[in-house]
């Protein structure tokens, strides 16, 4: 999992997440799971994508709230990625129809600064292939 501390153009804030609850860390010795402190420059998104973060609270999270990407987003996202990993999880989203073509070709198009061969090559994921 990715946690991104806003404001912090300097990436202080990643940094420490990253030393605390991080790969290799106590923390993920202890509960066997772990997340990367990233800036919001990491990741590739589509234009708007902050519009569309969803708010994540239960009482188990004791008043802290998470705010998670929108699913067509994360998967342009990690699609852009284009590792491995990255690749499995776009098409299980797609099998289970979990995101909806029209929605991930429609966010494609406004991800600016692309190259063109990446960009061919998600829209093609897009449809399946």
């Amino acid at each position: 999992m990715d946690v991104v501390a806003f404001n912090d153009p300097e990436g202080r804030n990643a940094d420490l997440i990253d030393g605390s609850i991080g790969e290799a860390s106590m923390f993920h010795a202890t509960f066997g799971y772990y997340a990367q402190g990233v800036s919001e420059s990491t990741a590739v998104l589509p234009e708007g994508w902050k519009g569309r973060l969803i708010r994540f609270e239960t009482p188990a999270t004791n008043g802290v709230v998470a705010w998670c990407l929108e699913v067509h987003d994360l998967w342009i996202s990690k699609a852009i990625a284009n590792r491995e990993k990255d690749i499995e999880f776009c098409q299980a989203l797609l099998t289970a129809g979990i995101v909806d073509k029209t929605v991930l070709q429609s966010r494609l198009e406004t991800v600016s600064e692309l190259v063109a061969e990446l960009r061919q090559v998600v829209g093609e994921r897009i449809g399946g292939r």
